[in-house]
């Protein structure tokens, strides 16, 4: 009995949101190639929610076989002509295997640009149900801001050092401008020991500091760690310096592709930093961690959960989008050598960059796994 409960709470806890915000990332992300496919004029045969045995499905006026299946881990949409689910782009033979009534309407058989266009639709939607989302919860919740303005300086933070004092008023970071204290945080909490110029009012002058954020463990509500850069500044929540601003629909749409970007922005700046070695790969996270964050997330509530496949929408964009054979970024690589060329890769060539990409995000997924089991067993 005891095995029982413990399985029922881990399939509703964990298991069934990680489910649902994958199901809603991944129909749009599909539903963008589905989309923009037909109106290029290349006819889709199967849309399916999931892989294996198909559970439920219908056939529309199309001919699209609309479908559920057995695996609810991804999906994908089948075009005709495609040699595969994965829609691994095809050489010449494939063409001249459909009947020369159906060419016109395969996926091989589309120029070039019709292609490149349906394969870059779904990373594409993924943005954009990214930005739709922060922007309807930023248009009906507004939001909390706070003045950038110091109220305190810890003793032996960073800012001390570099001489920030209480009542400056932060104006810009390596030449931006920050509005909110909210800008300040984010800018510098993804950037361990990296030195940055900060310009502060003081005495209605502006002053520029350098200063070095340090890094710094920290446990969030669910003890998940993460290390941030932080330089030791505090607001005054006891000030009125926190209120809530209202946004217009156009402004709620500006805001969420801030937030979007803010995303995109943080997420090439994390990989940077892998690269030159001021980051640990550790972060780097697979099914099993979002499974967790899922079930985490929902314990906040529908809305957080929503919220969650918006940043996981953004994710999956931007790694569809890397250049590699099995992603939609590889085929666009393809696309772009074949509109050089005049003409597409050779089959042999096109099937060993697709071994090589294979090994490549197979090599990910397990790094990721890895880390993911690393910090259920630490």
């Amino acid at each position: 009995m005891e095995f029982f409960s413990g399985f029922a709470g881990l399939l509703i806890g964990y298991i069934l949101p990680f489910l649902v915000v994958l199901t809603i990332v991944v129909f749009f992300h599909e539903l963008g190639h589905y989309l923009v496919g037909r109106w290029c004029g290349i006819r889709a045969l199967v849309f399916s929610v999931g892989f294996g045995p198909e559970i439920a499905g219908f056939t529309d006026r199309h001919g699209t076989r609309w479908r559920l299946s057995a695996i609810p881990l991804g999906g994908y949409v089948k075009f005709l002509g495609d040699e595969n689910a994965a829609s691994m782009p095809t050489a010449a033979g494939a063409l001249e295997r459909l009947p020369a009534g159906e060419r016109d309407a395969s996926f091989p058989g589309a120029s070039v640009w019709r292609r490149a266009a349906t394969v870059a639709a779904g990373p594409i939607a993924n943005f954009l149900l990214a930005i739709v989302i922060f922007s309807a919860a930023i248009g009906i919740n507004g939001r909390m801001i706070a003045d950038p303005v110091v109220a305190q300086v810890q003793e032996g933070s960073a800012a001390e050092k570099a001489g920030i004092l209480p009542g400056d008023r932060f104006l810009a970071i390596d030449g931006g401008r920050v509005d909110t204290f909210e800008d300040v945080r984010r800018y510098v909490s993804s950037r361990p020991d990296t030195p940055l110029v900060i310009t502060v009012e003081r005495g209605g002058a502006p002053l520029d500091l350098s200063v070095t954020p340090m890094r710094r463990e920290i446990t969030d509500r669910f003890g998940n760690k993460l290390e941030l850069g932080q330089i030791g500044v505090v607001t005054d929540m006891d000030a009125g310096n926190f209120r809530r601003i209202e946004y217009s629909p156009v402004a709620a749409v500006g805001e969420g592709v801030k937030e979007t970007w803010f995303i995109v922005e943080r997420t090439f700046g994390y990989i940077g930093n892998i690269i030159v070695g001021r980051e640990k790969a550790d972060q780097l996270g697979g099914p099993i961690r979002v499974a967790q964050v899922s079930g985490q997330m929902a314990t906040l509530g529908v809305a957080a959960l929503i919220q969650l496949a918006a940043v996981l929408s953004v994710s999956i964009g931007l790694l569809n989008l890397m250049p590699v054979p099995m992603l939609d970024g590889g085929h666009l690589v393809f696309y772009a050598i074949e509109a050089a060329r005049g003409r597409p890769l050779g089959e042999q060539t096109m099937e060993w960059a697709f071994r090589i990409g294979l090994t490549g995000v197979l090599a990910l997924m397990l790094f990721a796994t890895w880390n993911d089991v690393s910090m259920l067993m630490g």
